[in-house]
């Protein structure tokens, strides 16, 4: 039999970096993502390169984008990540049992998100996970009437509760082919009240003095990304969470946004052994959350 030798393996760091370019679609973003720098980055996914013997990037000043076999190593690479976390936490004895009650912001859910989850319920197969996905602000409530476990949310800048994740800008969104007429209403593709990213378009516009209308409102992001990218209109959104078939406006062609907060929140007490478990995956889990590896979970 043939064994397995040490050149023919994927570097698990390789992965993670591959994966997190590929989540990103951006060096500099995978490299915040990870807290390291971005020459590391680019070495991981030179080495994986090498040893695979195919491009999995095709790379310029202006954008990043997966080959075919960027694709499939991305299938790949996940299944290898996931089957180590699994390992991990079999052979360390770690049996736990429970259930989690999570609550988390939709745009978050479109992206990096269902990895963490696939992660975590791979782990731990005994732990009842119930999702929520809603607003920000009905989230809280939820978890205030003690309806959820644990919340991942957006959150104001200067707003305290809860533990800081990242910050970042909110950016304007639209149709690549989408032109704005200077001296016309702007017109919003926006989510319905009570809405931090609504808010903030509407505050920012009305500050400066710009004009606008809702040609849209959705009670989800994925309305709001459906109507953006049929060209209704602009939308408030998380720059690093932004669908690839929308495209941030120029800047200074709109008011700026300022940024927004990502938090998780705990609910009051003692916490259960399935939420520290969860916590610990989430924070583990930083080529899929943005910077969550550095998160600290005092009261988790």
């Amino acid at each position: 039999m043939i064994g397995l030798r040490g050149r023919d393996m994927f570097d698990p760091k390789w992965l993670t970096s591959f994966v997190t370019v590929a989540t990103t679609k951006n060096f500099t973003a995978a490299a915040d993502r990870l807290g390291i720098g971005q020459p590391a980055i680019s070495e991981h996914i030179r080495k994986l390169e090498a040893r695979c013997g195919r491009r999995l990037f095709i790379r310029d000043t202006h954008s990043v984008r997966m080959t075919s076999e960027g694709e499939a190593m991305l299938s790949f690479a996940q299944v290898i990540l996931d089957a180590n976390a699994k390992a991990m936490h079999h052979f360390a004895g770690e049996k736990i049992h429970g259930r989690v009650r999570l609550g988390v912001s939709e745009d978050i859910v479109l992206r990096g998100l269902p990895q963490v989850l696939r992660s975590f319920t791979t782990a731990h197969p005994m732990v009842e996970l119930e999702l929520t996905v809603g607003l920000s602000e009905v989230l809280r409530q939820q978890l205030d009437a003690g309806d959820l476990d644990l919340i991942f949310l957006k959150r104001r800048v200067g707003e305290d509760f809860g533990e800081l994740v990242w910050r970042e800008p909110l950016v304007w969104l639209a149709a690549p082919s989408l032109r704005l007429a200077p001296d016309s209403p702007v017109p919003l593709v926006v989510l319905f009240p009570p809405s931090l990213t609504r808010s903030a378009a509407l505050t920012s516009l009305g500050r400066h003095g710009r004009s606008w209308r809702i040609v849209c409102t959705s009670g989800s992001q994925s309305g709001v990304h459906a109507a953006a990218i049929a060209g209704l209109g602009v939308a408030p959104h998380a720059q690093s969470l932004a669908p690839s078939s929308l495209v941030p406006l120029p800047a200074g062609q709109l008011p700026d946004l300022g940024d927004i907060e990502f938090a998780l929140l705990a609910k009051k007490g003692a916490p259960s052994n399935s939420m520290r478990a969860l916590a610990r995956v989430m924070k583990s889990s930083g080529h899929e959350l943005r910077k969550a590896i550095e998160v600290d979970f005092p009261a988790i």
